[in-house]
């Protein structure tokens, strides 16, 4: 049996044949994702904040307010002034689709590569 060396990676999963990672090892990969996590919505909060600020003109807390109503998908919360800011609005919610879509992905890979090995190594009678 030839063993491989992993390319290096940010967080390694295991691979087939191995073990389930311990407990405290997997909630350390959920923190380590869920601050991936957070770290993306603040930058597109921040894109949106200084989009909003910079074409629309809206002070920033305004800016705020519709880039975080827009990034949850519930919609711009002050009607857009010109043509630019309704362009841009349309654009930051076409990017915030995807954002939340891949935020969402994320999230949830750890715990679905958990399950699925798990399933694996239940057909394969190891664990």
């Amino acid at each position: 049996m030839t063993i491989r060396a992993r390319p290096p990676g940010w967080m390694p999963y295991e691979r087939r044949h191995e073990r389930l990672l311990p407990l405290h090892q997997f909630g350390l990969r959920l923190a380590a994702h869920a601050a991936l996590a957070m770290a993306l919505v603040a930058v597109c909060l921040a894109l949106g904040a200084l989009g909003y600020h910079s074409i629309a003109h809206f002070d920033w807390v305004d800016s705020l307010f519709n880039a975080s109503m827009i990034l949850t998908g519930m919609g711009p919360a002050e009607p857009m002034p010109d043509a630019a800011s309704k362009l841009f609005a349309s654009g930051y919610a076409i990017f915030s689709g995807v954002a939340f879509l891949s935020i969402v992905g994320l999230l949830m890979a750890p715990v679905v590569h958990r399950f699925l090995h798990h399933f694996h190594l239940e057909i394969m009678g190891e664990d």
